[in-house]
């Protein structure tokens, strides 16, 4: 089987530079473009980076996608119009961007999750049993740590396990959204979902959903070590895709988590 040719844009970001290194290690990828939304004189694994144009992504099959918000738009166009699939893990979009997303959506293949981790996926499925299970009588929370230089916040991830706790009560998600605490020691429960957002250090990711009752309190967890689960996750996902017609997909689908 021949490989995937992928383009990997934000590559001096965290996680593109992560990427660069998992796809080098996965003999499915060839990596053949690297972007930037600046220049960059130096070259990463033998390629010189580039900026979001068409021609930067001509002769690839695959763009794994780790930015911005306004990067990631930037992207989906120049995909769209060249009939690219796309891996989308950047963070932070607001309601109005995920439903742009979706339209996107239709003229090509796109995975977007807020998490890659095998791990993470599984919590969300967990939450939204758990929020089920336990209906109205219990208030909900979400708590997160990452690294100091993390911008978002709270973090995409904390976003989808809150959005777990409202399917599980079948519920609109942006209508539950409640107060969003920056570097709190300690936060309360709310009749909405409230969220804690911890930066420091060099932490990979920690993520916390707790449900009380006033009489007891049920929590979920999930602690990240190593940035490359991420990367996997998110290589795993490509390779999912390429099988795929137009669509929005996520890793509850690569995973299979009915």
């Amino acid at each position: 089987m021949s490989k995937v040719k992928l383009a990997i844009s934000g590559c001096m970001g965290r996680m593109g530079q992560q990427l660069v290194k998992s796809s080098r290690i996965d003999k499915s990828f060839k990596l053949t473009a690297l972007t930037e939304n600046r220049l960059i004189k130096k070259n990463i694994a033998g390629i010189k980076p580039s900026l979001n144009r068409e021609n930067s992504f001509k002769n690839v099959d695959l763009i794994i996608d780790f930015t911005i918000p306004k990067c990631t738009f930037e992207i989906l166009k120049i995909a769209s119009k060249l009939k690219k699939r796309v891996v989308i893990g950047t963070t932070g979009f607001s309601e109005k961007e995920e439903l742009q997303i979706k339209k996107f959506s239709k003229k090509i293949p796109i995975l977007k999750a807020g998490n890659m981790s095998l791990g993470i996926n599984l919590l969300m499925y967990l939450t939204e049993i758990t929020s089920k299970s336990l209906g109205n009588n219990f208030l909900s929370k979400v708590y997160e740590v990452h690294h100091k230089h993390k911008i978002d916040h709270p973090s995409g991830t904390a976003l989808m396990l809150g959005k777990g706790i409202a399917i599980g009560k079948r519920k609109d998600f942006y209508n539950l959204i409640g107060k969003k605490y920056l570097n709190k020691k300690s936060f309360p429960y709310g009749k909405k979902i409230n969220f804690n957002s911890i930066r420091k250090g060099k932490t990979v990711g920690e993520h916390e959903v707790k449900f009380s009752s006033g009489k007891e309190i049920i929590t979920l967890n999930h602690e990240a070590f190593d940035r490359a689960l991420y990367s996997e996750g998110a290589l795993t996902a490509g390779k999912w895709l390429m099988k795929k017609k137009p669509g929005l997909y996520s890793m509850r689908d690569v995973l299979n988590f009915k």
